[in-house]
């Protein structure tokens, strides 16, 4: 069965981002952009077999919480050990905190932010689609997300890091990942924690940061 589609998935059952809807349009904009139909939805019965079959990649778009039913999970696990596709982006760090699969694909779990400021992104890997638009030292403005562990060293690729004396209340020292990406077994994985704000979406080189993340997914 020829894959067609982008699933972008907002479910949220903890914290709702007010960005969710600029970033499913900038999204389903991007699938567009690289020949993909998009569907956006916040409906977990859109996990079984046959809707991921056709899936080139799915999304979770600041999704928290519980958000997949046990069916869901099994489907969904299948779909990426086979040669599936995901895009993780901000808050879908603090999804599915009590789905160990999960946790084992991002490497880390989600640990808190401080206030919403200024800082630079350090790209650490300049080759990578996702990152191969982006400056060197990045300045942005985001929700700098911190994690219960690093994650290099879990299998995961770091493409940047925060460099956390541009900004207070970062928990990592200096080494610090933001962006990563990984395989598991058939299947790809990508994560960038920023992307908090409805304005992120708008911004020129996050769209290309996204577009980036999505055509290495599916390439």
């Amino acid at each position: 069965m020829p894959t067609t589609d982008v699933l972008i998935y907002t479910r949220t059952a903890g914290y709702r981002h007010d960005s969710i809807p600029a970033g499913a349009a900038a999204l389903a904009g991007i699938a567009h952009e690289q020949g993909w139909k998009a569907e956006v939805t916040d409906d977990p019965g859109a996990f079984t077999p046959g809707r991921l079959a056709v899936c080139a990649a799915v999304v979770l778009l600041s999704t928290t919480g519980t958000v997949l039913t046990p069916e869901g999970r099994a489907a969904f696990e299948a779909y990426l050990r086979g040669g599936g596709a995901l895009l993780v982006v901000h808050a879908a760090a603090n999804a599915e905190p009590d789905w160990p699969f999960y946790g084992e694909l991002l490497g880390t779990r989600f640990d808190g932010h401080p206030e919403i400021q200024p800082g630079t992104v350090l790209v650490e890997d300049p080759d990578h689609p996702a990152t191969a638009p982006l400056p060197g030292r990045w300045a942005w403005t985001d929700e700098w997300y911190n994690f219960t562990a690093n994650p290099r060293g879990t299998g995961v690729r770091v493409l940047a890091r925060a460099d956390e004396s541009s900004y207070r209340g970062g928990t990592l020292g200096d080494d610090h990942p933001l962006v990563w990406c990984r395989e598991v077994d058939r299947g790809r994985v990508f994560f960038t924690a920023l992307g908090h704000s409805s304005e992120a979406y708008d911004a020129p080189v996050f769209r290309a940061h996204l577009s980036g993340a999505l055509a290495w997914l599916t390439a």
